[in-house]
């Protein structure tokens, strides 16, 4: 698969680059003369992976920054936000750490500051860094934000040995299961959860769909499915935690997971460890990034340390922490990151809790970017739409 990589090589060339690098640096803020309280919100549950690094800057570079304020929001509410802040010229969020979700949709709506098609010269370079997955989920980017963490993803399913005795191995049988245990599988809304995103994504790989990238014309076969799937399912839960709960305290049997979801849950003990996962005939990855992106309207003094934090964030130091606890395992977009450089208590975990055959089919099942940010926002309109809508029916 060619990969197109949305970094200063690649969206630079021959002359053009010259002179556009010139502008760049031209352009790059300078850093402040005292440090800046930066406000940060977190969309994408990031904090758990980048919170150490982000928080060892802060520590090393005291004449930059004095503090951080970390908050959270659910990923579907935050375009209309930036955009009302936007409009009256108060913006007051200085970065936001999103997934795939509301990059996309702040992409669409004009939302970011382009940090690497206009500040280049102030990151370094992405093409030397990135592992290659990773680089193609740079890509989807499109120069708005910078991917600073990477998992393959899934979609995996995930379920209770003892009550699931025979696990679907294909679609077919997925629907005949849910058919004969209604109520019994469960995954979340797609527009705000992970595994639901790969859930829908992968679908079309599974199911020989006429065009996996295709959501309005190519995936005839995935509405189709998804709306019989609908009629066994009571209710779509709006985040992966719940069905994580209900996984655990036993009113579902199965859910869709991914790897970091896999591991991390039973790692803190919200699902028990026994749980197992599963792919289904015809399976690829859809691969996941989580991204630090900049609203537009933020300060020159303040952009100018965040684009000095997300070099630090694509060390090999920082990129080390990523490892967290499996939560988007196996966490770094940087190549020749191993699980050694890692905190020892995340060696521990991961060791203790991730598959061994999670290694082999890394290795060998294709890897296949999400949708671009259009087609994405029109993937989630339709599943609210014409599944979510729809449960049970």
């Amino acid at each position: 698969m060619t990969l197109i990589r949305t970094t200063r090589r690649g969206l630079l060339g021959g002359l053009a680059a010259t002179a556009a690098l010139s502008t760049a640096r031209a352009q790059a803020p300078a850093l402040p003369s005292s440090p800046v309280a930066l406000n940060v919100v977190d969309v994408a549950g990031q904090l758990q992976l980048v919170q150490q690094a982000m928080e060892e800057y802060r520590r090393s570079h005291p004449k930059l920054v004095s503090r951080f304020a970390f908050s959270q929001a659910p990923a579907p509410e935050l375009p209309g936000k930036l955009r009302a802040q936007q409009s009256a010229n108060r913006v007051d969020i200085d970065l936001v750490l999103t997934g795939t979700d509301a990059l996309s949709a702040g992409i669409e709506q004009n939302l970011w500051e382009p940090l690497v098609t206009k500040h280049a010269a102030s990151l370094p370079e992405l093409d030397d860094l990135y592992q290659p997955a990773a680089a193609a989920m740079q890509a989807l980017a499109q120069g708005q934000a910078v991917c600073v963490v990477f998992c393959p993803a899934g979609p995996l399913l995930e379920y209770m040995p003892d009550r699931v005795k025979q696990p679907p191995t294909n679609t077919d049988e997925l629907l005949a299961w849910t058919k004969a245990h209604p109520k019994r599988f469960l995954y979340a809304r797609p527009a705000n959860s992970g595994p639901g995103r790969t859930w829908l994504q992968g679908l079309p790989y599974l199911l020989g769909d006429k065009d996996p990238k295709d959501p309005k014309d190519g995936w005839d076969k995935t509405w189709s499915y998804l709306a019989e799937l609908g009629k066994n399912i009571e209710y779509y839960p709006s985040g992966t935690t719940v069905t994580m709960k209900e996984l655990a305290e036993g009113s579902r049997d199965m859910i869709v997971t991914m790897t970091g979801w896999d591991i991390n849950p039973r790692a803190l003990g919200v699902v028990p460890k026994e749980a197992q996962v599963g792919t289904l005939k015809g399976f690829h990855w859809v691969t996941d990034a989580q991204y630090f992106a900049v609203p537009k309207g933020v300060s020159p003094d303040k952009l100018a340390v965040l684009l000095d934090l997300t070099s630090f964030m694509l060390t090999k130091k920082a990129q080390a922490y990523t490892y967290d606890k499996g939560y988007f395992y196996p966490g770094p977009a940087v190549k020749d990151v191993p699980l050694s450089l890692a905190p020892q208590e995340s060696q521990d975990i991961i060791n203790e809790y991730t598959r061994p055959f999670y290694a082999k089919l890394i290795a060998e099942v294709p890897k296949e970017t999400p949708l671009p940010a259009d087609k994405l926002v029109y993937a989630f309109q339709r599943w609210d739409q014409q599944i979510g809508a729809k449960v049970g029916k």
